[in-house]
């Protein structure tokens, strides 16, 4: 399938994981077609934000994020989050949503639990230092060398704690399906398992899929390559058919 570049590209805005600012996506614009615009979103409190206050209410960030993007939305998008980047995506989702802006292509939910039945009691409570390292070590995705560097722990224990409240604020509540499709990825090793990765059918009147790959929580990484690469092919299919749609829509009102 060609991508005509003289037409309208697509933005792929992505949220980050917790922890972490938006950095974590920049090797991905290299690595994605010119038509496939990576746009990372920065977080309050983290990288070139970081003397803006952290959030620890996910409805609220949501609904800041919405009116920060609402002016870019001129363009087909997708949005894409890993871990808590993709419930935060889900919920920015239905604040584009309750704007009446444009609705995403699509929304791709990385290596994080469906929505309806996910339990973030564990993350309503305040962590301290050492429960945060512990989680870190869990998830597997921090090397010894960074959790032995205590300047390096000051700057992200905070971010953490603040991120992990943040999910811990997430109420599921009653809302229709988005008329989005929804992509899912998860790790074949990740202790989100499968069952909850599927959860997210709920949340769509227009499309699913589920992909699996090799790895831990942050095959984000490791398997890089094959997660751009089907985060690539999904993102072709759907912007051929917004453009074919756009494309009858003219040859409507032109006749």
């Amino acid at each position: 399938m060609g991508i005509d570049r003289q037409a309208p590209g697509l933005n792929l805005f992505c949220l980050p994981y917790s922890g972490a600012s938006a950095m974590c996506y920049s090797p991905w614009r290299q690595k994605m077609p010119d038509w496939l615009n990576v746009r990372p979103l920065e977080l309050p409190g983290r990288g070139m934000r970081m003397d803006e206050p952290l959030h620890t209410d996910i409805v609220k960030l949501a609904n800041h994020l919405a009116d920060e993007i609402s002016v870019e939305l001129d363009r087909p998008y997708a949005l894409f989050g890993h871990s808590l980047g993709g419930l935060l995506a889900f919920e920015l989702a239905h604040a584009l949503r309750q704007r009446g802006l444009p609705a995403p292509l699509a929304l791709f939910a990385s290596a994080t639990a469906g929505p309806a039945r996910r339990d973030v009691s564990e993350y309503a409570i305040e962590k301290n230092d050492e429960q945060l390292i512990a989680r870190l070590r869990e998830l597997g995705g921090t090397s010894e060398g960074v959790l032995a560097n205590q300047e390096l722990l000051e700057l992200v224990l905070p971010i953490l704690r603040a991120d992990f409240l943040l999910c811990g604020s997430f109420v599921y509540g009653q809302r229709q399906p988005l008329e989005v499709p929804i992509h899912v990825f998860g790790g074949k090793r990740d202790t989100v398992k499968v069952e909850e990765l599927l959860d997210w059918q709920e949340e769509t009147s227009t499309g699913f899929s589920l992909d699996m790959f090799e790895g831990h929580h942050f095959y984000l990484i490791d398997e890089q390559a094959q997660l751009l690469r089907q985060v690539r092919r999904y993102a072709e299919e759907h912007l051929t058919r917004w453009r074919n749609r756009a494309a009858r829509h003219l040859a409507q009102a032109a006749g």
